[in-house]
């Protein structure tokens, strides 16, 4: 597997089929800590440049998917390599709950109170999964949720916590007792029947993150980042550096 930087923060260049292989090797064979997956995107490089945490996290990530469209185009301007697609969370827990179902036990962490009861009962419903546990994303013990998790003993932590979940996995990873952990957004309350995905359509041309912003206020406030990305993008000469 080989990985690139982009505005030194990493990407490995794998497609969807090469992360579920890489997560049932990691289930069957576990490392001595949790493997962390972060899929990243233009915002979260973007919040790397001023949030060391951040930073180090992604680098220090066992995996690390391009969530974005945006890594992907950078991956090819910035480097000799190509992505051939984005690996979005969206796709990666659907598709491993698919292949593995009732061989996975997984616990979910985030959303509002409720949500992730919801999004484990469905999913549950829907692929046979173990659910190990569950806990909603307002906590205030995290010491009390990490002990949680640690006796829970999941195959899978899914970790829904927008900008503080992938920080939160890799500040606690020697202690979590999970065998993989990924950051889904908000993928929990998509599975909850929350929050729709964006149509099929808007997948296929790759602008399900600008139908998400321009249909949620909330989002709007993401844009800038955005233009920045693209700006230090362009700004950057164009230096290949292949890490591993």
């Amino acid at each position: 597997m080989q990985r690139v930087e982009i505005l030194e923060t990493p990407v490995d260049l794998v497609n969807l089929e090469q992360t579920l292989a890489w997560i049932e090797e990691k289930l069957t064979q576990p490392l001595p800590h949790c493997a962390q997956i972060i899929t990243t995107n233009p915002e979260a490089v973007v919040r790397a440049q001023s949030d060391p945490a951040l930073k180090q996290a992604l680098q220090e990530s066992e995996l690390v998917t391009a969530d974005g469209v945006g890594i992907v185009w950078a991956v090819s301007r910035l480097t000799t390599h190509k992505l051939a697609d984005r690996v979005p969370g969206s796709e990666i827990l659907p598709a491993i709950f698919a292949r593995l179902g009732p061989r996975l036990k997984v616990y979910f962490l985030g959303a509002a109170p409720g949500v992730a009861e919801r999004a484990a009962q469905n999913a549950q419903a829907r692929w046979g999964i173990q659910v190990c546990g569950v806990q909603d994303g307002y906590f205030k013990d995290e010491e009390a949720v990490v002990a949680a998790i640690h006796q829970a003993q999941p195959d899978l932590l899914v970790v829904g916590m927008g900008e503080r979940q992938d920080t939160f996995i890799h500040r606690h990873k020697a202690r979590l007792g999970a065998k993989v952990a990924i950051g889904v957004g908000g993928m929990i309350d998509v599975l909850a029947g929350e929050v729709r995905r964006v149509p099929r359509w808007a997948q296929k041309l790759k602008i399900e993150w600008l139908v998400r912003i321009a249909s949620d206020r909330k989002r709007w406030g993401r844009f800038p980042r955005l233009l920045k990305f693209v700006g230090l993008v362009l700004a950057s000469p164009r230096a290949p550096r292949v890490t591993r």
